[in-house]
């Protein structure tokens, strides 16, 4: 079989406050490089989106964004060509696609590390055919299809580092989560598979009833109950606190978080969702000591985390949860706005074909 020498793609170009998907283009027939002997070609299958999209094509983005670069961190796919050094993988192995490519362990990226960022630093996942170094996949997990496995390399490694990063999950420990994004979803399914109690905030009576279906012990809507973080602590076991929270709002819901952990708990700081701002009541840099927590912030996690997270998800048998609206390449600025308004719950798949 003769190997593809173009693939079509989408590329970020002029992303700017107010560009939106307008920054995303759209080229047919892009020349496919030859494999350098450590590479490796995968016919991509399936990606998903991460908030991290969006704030790239408005130009937010806190970190290195190369012009024209390839969006998306996520991906599924079939190899198709091996370079001639490469041991991890043979032609029709499934992977996955690791978010920092050259990231192995320790506990935070480094900036060589960033360097290799997909979808940011280094092309991504929204094209037909991709070359990764062979130190950049995984095995796709036995139990997931390419739309399932597409939605692992952020999310669910935020997730997984986020409960286990410092100290692993307990049974008996108590989880909070915030909304139904996929991180917070991720969380909930890795918590319950471990035994803890896990106790989620969402804004919707429907949103909730999804969440009572993932088998969430307690659920509370933020919008009428304003003080979260207190009845989060009184719900959870004993009423000592929670030992890990999932932080995706950022700084108007940081206080609410530290009124809910439980001394020696972890709050994993993941997101910015409420922007980057901060109320007149923002808790000070001495409230962790007074609350005798860890406030940590997360980005993503390491490969061999990844490679714990794909042994928990095979053992127990845990798929994650995906958006019934599947959108197709050649949609992806849909699939964009879809996200962006919120309308999604669990994550946003692309299907690639």
């Amino acid at each position: 079989m003769s190997l593809p020498k173009t693939t079509n793609l989408w590329a970020v170009h002029g992303s700017a406050p107010g560009a939106g998907t307008g920054a995303l283009k759209w080229k047919n027939d892009q020349n496919i490089p030859e494999l350098h002997p450590s590479e490796v070609l995968v016919k991509l299958r399936a990606g998903s989106l991460n908030y991290r999209d969006i704030v790239i094509c408005q130009g937010i983005y806190p970190r290195k964004l190369i012009e024209g670069v390839v969006p998306g961190s996520d991906g599924a796919g079939e190899v198709v060509a091996v370079g001639s050094a490469v041991s991890r993988f043979k032609t029709g192995d499934s992977v996955v696609t690791t978010f920092y490519q050259d990231f192995f362990g320790g506990p935070a990226p480094t900036e060589a590390n960033a360097e290799k960022a997909l979808g940011g630093s280094a092309h991504g996942t929204f094209r037909q055919y991709g070359i990764f170094d062979e130190h950049g996949l995984l095995l796709l997990p036995a139990n997931l299809n390419y739309l399932e496995g597409a939605t692992l390399s952020c999310a669910g490694l935020t997730a997984w580092n986020s409960l286990n990063g410092l100290q692993y999950l307990k049974p008996g420990d108590c989880v909070l989560t915030q909304g139904t994004g996929g991180v917070s979803l991720f969380a909930i399914q890795f918590a319950l598979a471990t035994g803890a109690t896990v106790i989620a905030t969402t804004s919707s009576n429907t949103k909730a009833e999804k969440l009572k279906a993932l088998g969430v012990h307690h659920i509370i809507n933020y919008r009428e109950e304003p003080n979260w973080g207190a009845k989060a602590k009184e719900l959870s076991p004993k009423g000592l606190g929670c030992q890990r929270i999932i932080e995706v709002g950022g700084p108007k819901t940081i206080k609410q978080s530290l009124q809910a952990v439980a001394p020696g708990g972890h709050i994993a700081i993941i997101g910015f969702l409420t922007g980057f701002e901060k109320d007149e009541d923002h808790p000070s840099f001495l409230e962790p000591f007074s609350r005798m927590c860890i406030v940590r912030g997360i980005e993503v996690g390491n490969r061999t985390q990844f490679e714990e997270m794909i042994r928990a998800i095979e053992a127990n048998d845990i798929h994650p949860v995906i958006d019934p609206t599947v959108f197709p390449l050649e949609d992806l600025p849909s699939a964009f706005q879809y996200q962006y308004d919120q309308k999604h719950t669990g994550k946003v798949v692309i299907s690639i074909g």
